[in-house]
C-alpha cells in the first residue's frame, strides 16, 4: 500500500467486536467522512496532473467492471455504509508504471499500476487485490492510521500520502515530496498494521466470493507473492514491501479455503447459490467449462505490460515472439497473450502493417470466446484508427445497445464508445459522435475522457462554444477548476461577440452556470489551502 507494514496495534483493552459493515480495529479518530474526501479529492487532483496517470478506455472498462461487481458485494454483506457508498468517489486511477502495486486512498480513490494488471491470470486474482484494497476503505483504516498523525494538518497529511506513493515507485522520488526531513516517517506513520491486513485479506475474501469471484483467484495471488518473497526483491514488487506476506496471512488464507471446500464449495465453484457471475465476476468458472483459461483476463495483462513502457528492446522481443520456434506448441492463452502484446509492440514501434496482421491472427486464435474475441475487435479497431482506417474501425465496432442491466454510471461500452467516436470524427460523422457522446458524458460527468471526444467531435462542426464548454468539463472531471474556469472564461468570451440562434443561447447560460460553479469551487479548494498552511 502506501508504505512498509508496520506492527500489530496493541490496546489495554480489548476491542469489542463490532457490526458487520463498521470498523472492528478501533475507530476512526476525529476525520469526518467529508475530510477524508476532501483529503483524497486533493491528493488525486494531484495524480490526475501526473505524467504517469493513463486513462485506457480498453483495460479502465475491464477495472471497472470488476470494481463495480465487488461493490455490489459489499453491499449485499454489509460491509459499505450507505454514508460512504455515497460519499465517497469509489474511483480507480490507473498508473502507467511496471511495478506491481496497488494503493488505498483517503476518500475511495485508489490506484493499479499497469505492472500489477500484466502479471494476473484471471479477473479473479485482480478481484482479490481490489477486494483487499475496498476493505482498507470500507473499514476505515486510512483515518485511523491518519489519526495517529495527531495535530498534523491535512496539507501535510496530503503530502505524506503523495511522498509514500511517490516513494513506492521512486525512493528519490518520495523522499523529495515529503518535505521538511519527514520522509524517515513515512515507513512508520502511513502504513496498514499486520491486523488491518489481516482484516482487509478477511472482509475482501468475503465480498469477492459475494460478488461471484472464485476464492482461487485470493489463492492464486498469494502464490505469486510469495513466489516473489523468496527472491531477492529488486523494487518491482513494492507491493510485496507495502503488503508482507505473513506466515499468519497465508494459513487464514488456506483455512478459508479449507472451509469452503468442507461447505461443499470447491475454489472454482463461481457464484454463491449457483447463480450466474455477474458481468464484472467470475470467468474463471466459465473458463473451466471450456477447458481452458481466462483469455480475456491474458489479453488484458498483455495489453498493460506493453502500456507500461517496457523500454524499446522489451518491445522488440514481444514483437518477434510468434515467430520463435514451438511458439505454435504453446498453450492456448500463451499463444493468445503473446500475439496481443505482439500486435501492441508492433505498433509502439510503428510497425502498423505488421501490428494489424499479428491483431488479425489474434482473433482468429479466440474467435471461440466471446469475451477474448470482443477485446481483440478493439484493438483492431485501435490500430486501424492508428493507422488512418476510421471507415474500418467502424466496421469492427458496430453500434450497440448498452445491457439493459447495466448500471447508468458504468463504464459497460465505453472503449467501443469512444474508439467509435474517434472513428466517426475522423471519418467526417463528428455529428453522430457527438449525439453518442452526449447521453453518455450526462450519465458519467466526470468522464474526462468522454468529455475530450465530445470537444473534439464539437471542434470538427465548427462549434467553438459547444467545444469550449466540454473541453472545461474535462477539466473538472480532473478536480482542476482553475483549468475549468479557464476554458468557461473563454467560452463566455467567444459567446458575447458572436450572435447565435436559440440552441447557442441555452448554451451560453449553461456556460455561465458553470463558470458560477467552477469559480466557487476554485474560491473553496484556495480557502481551504490556506486554512491548512
Amino acid at each position: 500500500m502506501l508504505g512498509p507494514a508496520g506492527h500489530a496495534q496493541t490496546s489495554p483493552q480489548p476491542p469489542q467486536q463490532a457490526p458487520r459493515g463498521l470498523p472492528s480495529l478501533g475507530d476512526a479518530g476525529d476525520m469526518t467522512t467529508l475530510e477524508e474526501r476532501k483529503l483524497g479529492d486533493a491528493i488525486a487532483r494531484e495524480l490526475y496532473r501526473d505524467p504517469d496517470y493513463l486513462d485506457d478506455p480498453i483495460v479502465g472498462e475491464y477495472v471497472d467492471g470488476i470494481w463495480r461487481a465487488l461493490r455490489g458485494g459489499a453491499r449485499a454483506r454489509g460491509e459499505l455504509p450507505a454514508e460512504l457508498d455515497e460519499r465517497y468517489a469509489w474511483q480507480v486511477l490507473l498508473g502507467r508504471d511496471g511495478s506491481i502495486n496497488a494503493f488505498a486512498l483517503p476518500g475511495g480513490y485508489f490506484g493499479l499500476h499497469t505492472g500489477l494488471v500484466g502479471v494476473v491470470s484471471s479477473r479473479d486474482e485482480l478481484a482479490s487485490v481490489l477486494a483487499h484494497e475496498m476493505t482498507h476503505v470500507t473499514q476505515r483504516h486510512i483515518p485511523r492510521m491518519l489519526g495517529q498523525q495527531g495535530r498534523a494538518t491535512p496539507l501535510m497529511l496530503a503530502a505524506l500520502v503523495l511522498g509514500a506513493v511517490a516513494a513506492s515507485r521512486n525512493p528519490q522520488a518520495g523522499a523529495a515530496l515529503a518535505t521538511g526531513g519527514q520522509a524517515a516517517l513515512i515507513q512508520q506513520q502511513l502504513n496498514f498494521s499486520r491486523g488491518m491486513e489481516r482484516e482487509a485479506d478477511r472482509i475482501g475474501f468475503g465480498i469477492m466470493t459475494q460478488a461471484g469471484f472464485a476464492p482461487e483467484g485470493f489463492a492464486g495471488m498469494f502464490e505469486k507473492l510469495q513466489s516473489a518473497s523468496r527472491i531477492n526483491d529488486n523494487g518491482d514488487w513494492p507491493y510485496l514491501r507495502s503488503h508482507p506476506l505473513t506466515t499468519e496471512r497465508i494459513a487464514d488464507m488456506r483455512q478459508r479455503l479449507q472451509g469452503l471446500a468442507h461447505a461443499g464449495r470447491t475454489p472454482a465453484a463461481g457464484p454463491p447459490q449457483g447463480g450466474r457471475a455477474p458481468s464484472g465476476g467470475s470467468a474463471a468458472g466459465e473458463a473451466a467449462e471450456r477447458g481452458g483459461q481466462d483469455l480475456e483476463a491474458l489479453l488484458i495483462a498483455a495489453r498493460a505490460r506493453v502500456l507500461g513502457r517496457p523500454g524499446m528492446d522489451v518491445l522488440r522481443a514481444w514483437a518477434g515472439e510468434p515467430e520463435q520456434p514451438g511458439f505454435a506448441q504453446q498453450p492456448p492463452g500463451r499463444r493468445a497473450g503473446a500475439l496481443y502484446a505482439a500486435a501492441l509492440a508492433h505498433a509502439e514501434l510503428r510497425d502498423l502493417p505488421r501490428a494489424q496482421a499479428r491483431a488479425t491472427q489474434l482473433a482468429l486464435a479466440v474467435a471461440g470466446d466471446a469475451r477474448a474475441a470482443q477485446q481483440a475487435r478493439l484493438l483492431q479497431a485501435e490500430l486501424a484508427l492508428k493507422a488512418g482506417q476510421p471507415a474500418r474501425a467502424l466496421e469492427l465496432l458496430p453500434a450497440a445497445a448498452r445491457p439493459a442491466n447495466a448500471a447508468a454510471d458504468s463504464q459497460t461500452g465505453r472503449a467501443t464508445l469512444l474508439l467509435r467516436a474517434q472513428a466517426q470524427t475522423r471519418g467526417g460523422q463528428a455529428a453522430e459522435a457527438a449525439s453518442a457522446l452526449q447521453p453518455w458524458v450526462s450519465d458519467h460527468p466526470r468522464d474526462a475522457g468522454a468529455w475530450q471526444a465530445l470537444a473534439a467531435a464539437w471542434a470538427a462542426q465548427g462549434q467553438t462554444l459547444r467545444q469550449l464548454r466540454a473541453e472545461g468539463e474535462a477539466q473538472m472531471a480532473h478536480l482542476d477548476y482553475a483549468g475549468a474556469v479557464d476554458r468557461w472564461r473563454a467560452a463566455q468570451d467567444f459567446s458575447r461577440q458572436q450572435r447565435g440562434g436559440s440552441a447557442d443561447l441555452i448554451e451560453a447560460s449553461i456556460v455561465d452556470a458553470r463558470l458560477r460553479e467552477g469559480r466557487e469551487l476554485l474560491r473553496q479548494q484556495q480557502e481551504d489551502e490556506k486554512k491548512r498552511r
